[in-house]
């Protein structure tokens, strides 16, 4: 049994696969209290693999956005079985202090050890390596990571005209730094899920 918040249908909002159609499993509990987290981990359903795979048929899409909370808490290798029988592609969009099963399709390694004590990622390589970025966070304190890509994404502190500082910031790093890309929360500013 997965304790999960929500699945829904929508485009991958942010990263390398921004604009793409997607279904979104969202797992509900995390074991780091971010300060500018979007989810509430307190409500969620039980549901089985067979109960997931039902809910992700639903639509036409066979990206499979696993996030949470901390999906790499409760992702085991039953569900990655059970979304790749029905043909999904699997990305995971993870804070990395966990191990994760094999068969994942796409990596995203998201950090959180600049915002949370004993958030130190466990995870040395992934597909995208995902900053964000608050301004007072390096980068480059992540170059020991393998990643295939690099993305930066100004944090969202609710605030319009800081945002639009930490944006110029990143945008400014990111023209610095150009093995970096900009990550903007899709969205976010098309005002979808």
């Amino acid at each position: 049994m997965y304790k999960i918040n929500e699945i829904f249908y929508s485009i991958q909002g942010e990263g390398i696969n921004a604009g793409v159609p997607a279904v979104f499993i969202r797992f509900s509990g995390c074991n780091l209290s971010c300060p500018f987290c979007d989810t509430e981990h307190g409500e969620g359903n039980m549901m089985t693999a067979d109960d997931i795979v039902a809910e992700v048929k639903k639509y036409p899409a066979r990206l499979a956005v696993v996030t949470g909370g901390e999906p790499s808490l409760f992702i085991d290798d039953r569900l990655v079985d059970a979304l790749h029988a029905i043909g999904c592609i699997i990305a995971i969009e993870t804070n990395g202090t966990c191990r994760l099963p094999s068969g994942i399709d796409h990596v995203t390694l998201s950090p959180k050890d600049a915002f949370c004590d004993g958030a130190q990622p466990v995870i040395d390589s992934c597909d995208e390596l995902k900053v964000v970025y608050c301004g007072s966070n390096d980068p480059s304190r992540y170059d020991g990571i393998k990643a295939r890509v690099r993305v930066l994404q100004p944090c969202d502190t609710g605030d319009a005209i800081r945002n639009a500082e930490l944006t110029a910031a990143a945008l400014d790093y990111c023209l610095k730094y150009p093995m970096w890309r900009l990550s903007l929360q899709l969205h976010k500013l098309l005002d979808v899920r």
